[in-house]
């Protein structure tokens, strides 16, 4: 049976019911439902053929080559999707929710599988995603000069209960300059705004989300604007941690990675530290002074942080720390939060 759902229900049902995309293998990694997975009515070369057939002949000669397409297919079809039905049950979308979902829910309808096909396709939960970034939430945000080991914090403050969106998690980027060490390679920025959603849709808006301060830019994802904009008008509680203390965290973070990727990355940022402190901090990884580079690279991040806190942000709690301990520091940071009345 085919039933059209809005995309009200889609997402109500995401979490439990498998989910197709019908869309090319391109279209599917540049942007895709999470956990959603791909079976491809056509593949990206396919999809051209007909595309062109389409727009310079006309409609029927494209629905033809893609049946010619098609058809040898159809079983591998059928044999994938009872792979992945749950209780017999799939939901699917295509770009607009037009032929291509169309095609394949009837496919798997005569082959016995109860398919919900979404209405408006992937079209429609872009605009859900984007639009559901506006609802008004309790946005807390964690700031801290780099080193101060706010990312550790909030793993442990969301392993004890707390929502927390790790954006830096997500993006797979550490914010700096030095960010995309040791990371996967970055999501497109639209595949990032769907990670962050399927997180998102799952927090009580009227409890506190807990965020990491960040700029609008994380390497080369942007986060949603209107996300952006509650995160600078949300409550922030700036940690405060001794330079000596935030260097030794960066060493022990950084000091594995290859020379040469280290240069490059100080090269990359040469004009911003100076002339003066490029060669110093060259000079510094030649000696494997792991500690100086850090210090060095401190003197910018510490400025453009203060630059951006003083941009960004009005509503700030400050509150001091002794020791890099994300354990004992996320305790600190929400009993000074309940205190402050922060949070409740």
């Amino acid at each position: 049976m085919i039933k059209r759902i809005e995309i009200k229900d889609f997402i109500q049902k995401i979490d439990n019911i498998p989910i197709v995309d019908v869309r090319s293998p391109k279209e599917y990694e540049f942007g895709h439902v999470v956990n959603a997975l791909n079976i491809p009515l056509f593949d990206d070369d396919e999809r051209a053929v007909v595309g062109t057939k389409y727009h310079k002949v006309n409609r029927e000669s494209a629905i033809m080559s893609g049946l010619e397409i098609v058809g040898p297919k159809m079983v591998d079809y059928v044999k994938q999707a009872k792979k992945i039905a749950k209780n017999n049950e799939l939901m699917i979308y295509c770009w607009r929710g037009g032929m291509r979902s169309g095609s394949l829910a009837w496919l798997f309808d005569v082959a016995g599988i109860n398919v919900s096909v979404l209405i408006d396709g992937y079209k429609a939960y872009r605009k859900f995603v984007r639009d559901d970034f506006s609802k008004k939430a309790k946005v807390v945000i964690l700031g801290g000069m780099t080193g101060s080991g706010k990312s550790d914090i909030l793993h442990v403050m969301q392993d004890a209960g707390s929502q927390v969106l790790d954006l830096e998690g997500f993006a797979n980027h550490k914010g700096s300059a030095f960010g995309s060490l040791g990371q996967d390679k970055q999501p497109s920025n639209e595949q990032f705004e769907n990670n962050l959603f399927h997180i998102w849709k799952s927090f009580d808006l009227n409890k506190p989300v807990w965020i990491e301060g960040e700029s609008a830019s994380i390497g080369k994802v942007r986060v949603p604007e209107t996300l952006f904009s509650q995160m600078k008008n949300g409550k922030l509680v700036e940690i405060e941690i001794d330079k000596s203390i935030r260097i030794q965290r960066l060493v022990k973070e950084y000091a594995s990675f290859d020379i040469d990727d280290l240069k490059n990355i100080v090269l990359r940022i040469g004009k911003r530290l100076g002339g003066q402190n490029v060669q110093l901090a060259l000079d510094a990884l030649d000696n494997k002074d792991f500690a100086k580079v850090a210090d060095i690279s401190l003197t910018y991040y510490d400025k453009a942080y203060n630059y951006s806190l003083e941009k960004n942000h009005s509503n700030i709690y400050n509150l001091k720390l002794q020791e890099d301990n994300p354990i004992e520091n996320s305790k600190k940071i929400i009993e000074f939060a309940k205190k402050e009345g922060v949070i409740e």
